[in-house]
Order: structure tokens, then sequence, then C-alpha cells
């Protein structure tokens, strides 16, 4: 597939990573900063073009024409509309994707499609990023929270300790302690590497756990790993910008929400919009603003500015002071390796979270949903399975059938309303959503083959 992705900053980059290691991919990059993007040439097996996004002479010396996906990914909304424009207009690019950022475009929605900008797909990282720390404040105790199948299945990472009621026990186990609910523990990593989990597996105190289960199961299944944290009432969070905002918006229905943010006519137009949230004007690294407001009352404490050395400065302030748990927005992974393995709880990482969201229009086969995890050196994917037996290299077949490749497995199928765990007897059938974990991102592309549809298969 060849894809072309418009700027080289922190999402473009992190896209052209993922993507250019991918075998089947011939990755150009755009961007007007020559030494970013030769820097990514040395790392990587891309091409890379210097210019204006939004100028068609220099999409066409891109290969707009011939490109199968346009992403455009640089910090202007109006340049990456633009650039979707001109690359359907003059080039005809088939499937264009642009990151938007203003809330006051993406609530047009009439404003995008066939009719409107020639933007296929509209991505707004900062949705996707507070409707992730939403999910976490939602469910105390996770790492992660994605949905599968419109929130019908959920895929969660945790850590366990040795309160958890299977910590010490093979995975076995697990069927006799929660004898009707079905899950599946799909991965675990001990020590930074990844084991592949059988019914031997004993899980251990400090392991990082993902389990797949049911919505309405995941809590209980949580309990095996781990205590169960207390809900979550109060939230105090680092940053009125729009995630701060958002974030607060959502969840301040169902908890006590502080915003500190640094801007004061911010931090009055903010607290008009907000109808329970108290908004504070100051900086969240001041210990005696943070004492003053009693952060070691906090539940979460959570740092969501633009400034990420700020956001780690501030988190770790306020777990020092007593907060519950902290966490961080962190654009380098660098910096979120390292500090998650400190003070830190969760690094929130937007390119990943953007990342997901970008994967699912890549992929090929009908895959609707990719969360990207590990820092992107592993994968979990919702694919359909289509057509019939005789031209489809899983429909009907049994799941020990499939010649899925080392590391990856099937986790659960989800039937019209149902949500059926996989087992080496369960029988695909055509439409089933099917669930997979794929622990090393280099087997993706013949995963991806498995759910074509052409040929004939016996």
């Amino acid at each position: 597939m060849k894809i072309l992705i418009l700027g080289a900053g922190q999402v473009g980059s992190t896209a052209a990573f993922s993507l250019a290691r991918e075998e089947a991919n011939e990755v150009t990059i755009v961007d007007r900063n020559a030494d970013v993007l030769r820097e990514l040439q040395d790392r990587l097996d891309v091409r890379t073009v210097v210019g204006n996004a939004s100028h068609p002479d220099v999409l066409e010396r891109a290969g707009a024409r011939e490109a199968d996906i346009l992403i455009a990914l640089t910090s202007s909304d109006e340049i990456n509309m633009l650039a979707c424009q001109i690359a359907f207009t003059l080039f005809r690019t088939p499937t264009r994707i642009a990151r938007i950022r203003a809330r006051a475009l993406m609530a047009r929605e009439a404003l995008f499609g066939p009719d409107g900008i020639p933007v296929d797909v509209a991505i707004s990282p900062a949705s996707l990023v507070t409707d992730y720390i939403e999910q976490l404040i939602r469910n105390p105790g996770a790492l992660q929270v994605l949905d599968f199948a419109d929130g019908k299945l959920r895929l969660v990472a945790t850590r366990a300790n040795r309160e958890g009621a299977l910590v010490g026990h093979p995975l076995r186990d697990l069927s006799k302690h929660i004898p009707n609910i079905e899950c599946r523990v799909v991965a675990i990593y001990r020590g930074g590497r990844g084991i592949l989990p059988d019914g031997d597996t004993v899980v251990e105190e400090g392991d990082e756990v993902f389990f797949i289960a049911a919505r309405k199961d995941t809590r209980t299944v949580l309990r095996e790993m781990r205590k169960l944290d207390s809900p979550i009432r109060k939230v105090v969070i680092a940053g009125g910008g729009n995630i701060g905002l958002d974030l607060a918006r959502a969840i301040e229905g169902i908890c006590q929400v502080k915003i500190i943010e640094r801007d004061f006519q911010r931090a009055r137009r903010i607290s008009d919009e907000l109808a329970r949230a108290v908004v504070l004007h100051g900086d969240s690294a001041d210990e005696e603003l943070m004492l003053e407001e009693n952060i070691d009352s906090a539940d979460v404490f959570v740092a969501v500015t633009n400034a990420e050395e700020a956001n780690i400065l501030s988190a770790m302030l306020a777990k020092r002071l007593g907060a519950r748990k902290v966490m961080a927005l962190i654009n380098k992974p660098a910096y979120a390796e390292l500090v998650e393995s400190g003070t830190i709880d969760i690094a929130i990482s937007p390119q990943q979270i953007t990342l997901g969201s970008l994967l699912a229009h890549v992929r090929r086969g009908d895959v609707v949903k990719v969360h990207s995890l590990r820092r992107g050196a592993a994968e979990a994917i919702e694919a359909v399975a289509h057509g019939e037996a005789r031209e489809s290299r899983v429909v009907g077949r049994l799941i020990e059938e499939i010649q899925l490749p080392r590391g990856a497995t099937i986790s659960a199928i989800v039937r019209g309303d149902d949500v059926l765990m996989a087992h080496h007897d369960t029988r695909i059938q055509a439409d089933d959503h099917v669930i997979l974990f794929i622990a090393d991102r280099r087997q993706i592309d013949e995963v991806e083959r498995l759910f074509e549809v052409g040929g004939v298969f016996v």
C-alpha cells in the first residue's frame, strides 16, 4: 500500500515509524523541516519530500496521484483540510484522513464527506485522549481500558498484586474462581518481556496482565488480578486546554473535579462552561497551592497541559504530596517509558492513542478497530469475517484450523449481541467480529491476509 503522510511531528513520526515497519507499505513523508525528515530517513525505510503539504506541486512530487491513502497530520487544521481537498480534486487519492484539532470544526458533521470537504475520516486527538482518560477514571485499577464491538467487549490491562485471588495460581484456576464468567488472559508482561499464556502459566505479583471479557464482567475479572481500588471521587486536572476542559465536562457529574489553569482569562472562560467543576487560577507545580487544595485527598491527579515537562513535574509533585494515583500526558516515548517505571502511575501517549484510530483505516480486510499496545510493540484488532468458506481463510473453520502466525491469537468473537470467548473448537461464521491479540507487529500483514476475501480455499 502506498501511504502519504503529511507532517513529521510527533503524531506523524509515530505513524511513519509504525507503518514503515510493515513490508507491504511504501511510506512517503512531507514536511517543511528538512532536518527532521533527514533524521527520519536515517532511521526508517521511507521516502521524504520537503515542502508545504498544501501545495499541489509538493503533493504531486510526493506521489499523491499514485497514493492509496493520504494522512494529513500537520499542526494546522486548515492545511490538513486543504491538502485533502487538493488530493481529491487533482489526484483522486482514494482515501483521505485528516487530523482536526478545533472542536468547532469537529462539531460540524456535515462539514466533511461527499457533500463537503473531502475528508473521509476526521480524527481529533484531543477527543481520543479525553475518552481514554475517562475510561481509566471510570475503571480504577486499570492501566488501559479498550473497547471492541461498540463496547460489548473490553480489553483491560492491569498490574497484578498479591491481593488478587488468582495471583500465585495457574490461569486454569480462573474458571474455578469465577465459573459463570467467560474471559481470556491474552498476554502477560513480566519484567518488560512478553509471555504467551496457557493454562499452566502462573500469575505473579507485578505482572502486567491483559485480559478480555464482556463489558459487564470486567470488574469481576479485575478482582482476580488485584485488590479493587475504591471508586474515584476526587479528581484534580492540571491544564484547562481542550483535553482538560472536555475531561472535566465528561466526569463532573460523577466526581468532584478541580482544574488548575495558569492563564487567568482561560480560567474564567472554562469556569463559565462547566456546571460543577471548580476552576483555580494558578500553577500546578506550585507546592503551596497544591497543599492548600488538599492534593493529598485526591484520588486522581492528571496533568494534561501542553508542556510535557510541566506535566511530569506536577504529577511527581502531586504523588509526593499524597495523591493516590497520578497520570501525565507525555509526547516523547522515551520519557513515557522512563517515568512509568518511577513515580508516575500512568503515562498517557497521544501518539499511540491516535495511531490506533489511524491504523483501523489503513489495514487490509474489514478491520474496524485497532488498539496499539505496549508503545506500539503489540496490537489488538477487531476484524470482520466475510464471505463463504470456499473464498475465506477463516469463515467456516475451527479456530484450531486457522493458520495464525506465532504470537497471534484469536481471543474472542462477537456474534450479533453474543460475546463468545474463543476456544480451539469454536467455528468462525460469516459476519463474526473476531478480536485478535498480536504480540509481534511484524505479523500484522499475515494476519490481515487471513481476513481478505478472494480466491478459493478448501
